[in-house]
């Protein structure tokens, strides 16, 4: 015989649940499963996922890289020729100017009075671009010829002596003006041609950006 308001088999207590397993048991279990962390197939995913955005994010920033990288080389030999100008105006002697294909540099030495000279130092130019004529690219507007990439009065390489004088005015040994232009690039980017001219009369110089097809300041 049963008591009334009595049941059996059920316990109802307010810190257990129907299955036997209490409300502590239940949240430190939870707990358990929320502090449990990562599988390693989570993680290998993750991963996964990190290397192929940071290769696409490589890939899409290369050509900007070598555009730089042209950019940085032709403002390096404008700045030098520039800067070989100013010394010549500034202590009235020749500065000469030596480009070296196989070091891919340029060089600045003062000519002395009586006698004499003083090297005033070596640049390279940005590497991976070098001295060179980018396949299909046209002559520059200043149209001073592109038979080479250091073309200076129609003589691959140049004439002797290349200077600039104290009036500012770029020459050879003997004395004759000498306009030229100085091609590089990097090889196999049509797209990161660069041009650097020389007007002798005045000295001036003038950069050309390449697009693959022609050129713009």
């Amino acid at each position: 015989m049963h008591k009334p308001g009595y049941q059996t088999g059920a316990r109802h207590d307010c810190g257990t649940t129907n299955e036997g397993v209490s409300v502590k048991d239940q949240n430190s279990m939870s707990r358990r499963h929320r502090e449990r962390g990562f599988s390693l197939i989570e993680v290998t995913v993750g991963i996964l996922i990190v290397l192929i955005v940071s290769a696409m994010a490589i890939i899409a920033l290369s050509p900007t890289r070598q555009q730089l990288q042209a950019d940085a080389a032709m403002v390096e030999v404008a700045s030098q020729l520039r800067k070989a100008r100013e010394i010549a105006i500034e202590q009235r002697r020749d500065v000469a100017i030596t480009f070296d294909t196989g070091n891919e540099s340029i060089s600045l030495t003062q000519e002395n009075l009586p006698a004499g000279t003083t090297a005033l130092g070596t640049v390279p130019i940005q590497p991976p671009a070098v001295f060179m004529l980018m396949p299909g690219m046209p002559d520059t507007p200043d149209g001073f010829g592109n038979n080479d990439s250091l073309y200076f009065n129609g003589i691959n390489g140049g004439p002797v002596g290349m200077a600039f004088q104290s009036d500012g005015t770029f020459v050879d040994a003997a004395g004759d003006l000498v306009n030229g232009t100085v091609f590089m690039g990097i090889s196999g980017v049509p797209s990161s041609a660069r041009a650097v001219t020389i007007l002798g009369a005045t000295g001036k110089i003038h950069m050309y950006k390449g697009n693959g097809t022609g050129w713009e300041q």
